[in-house]
């Protein structure tokens, strides 16, 4: 396996643990983790316009996760820093000045 795919492997287990229902834990999870590699933040690579619409979305299907994680911290990062990795996105990420600090 290579780097990316240890990633979305690892991503993957983090939320189907937290996944609200089968649905949630088969098709929700492995997709979020598929998408988190991308480069941009999680919630305009899955199609949202916003981070309000992510928040509602991860709390629909992962809600004990979202009550979880802190306000100010982004989706993607939160993720990988539960999994004490960094994103892909994030190594190379030009927002860290406005990405609520997050410093690598």
């Amino acid at each position: 396996m290579n780097t990316n795919e240890i990633l979305e492997a690892k991503v993957t287990n983090l939320l189907q643990f937290f996944a609200k229902d089968e649905y949630s834990k088969t098709k929700i999870a492995p997709h979020i983790a598929k998408v988190s590699l991308e480069m941009n933040h999680l919630y305009e690579d899955l199609g949202f316009k916003n981070r309000v619409e992510m928040g509602r979305y991860m709390k629909e299907h992962f809600p004990k996760l979202s009550s979880m994680k802190p306000k100010e911290t982004l989706w993607k990062k939160y993720l990988y820093d539960l999994l004490l990795e960094t994103a892909p996105a994030c190594a190379e990420c030009n927002d860290q000045e406005t990405c609520f600090s997050c410093k690598i």
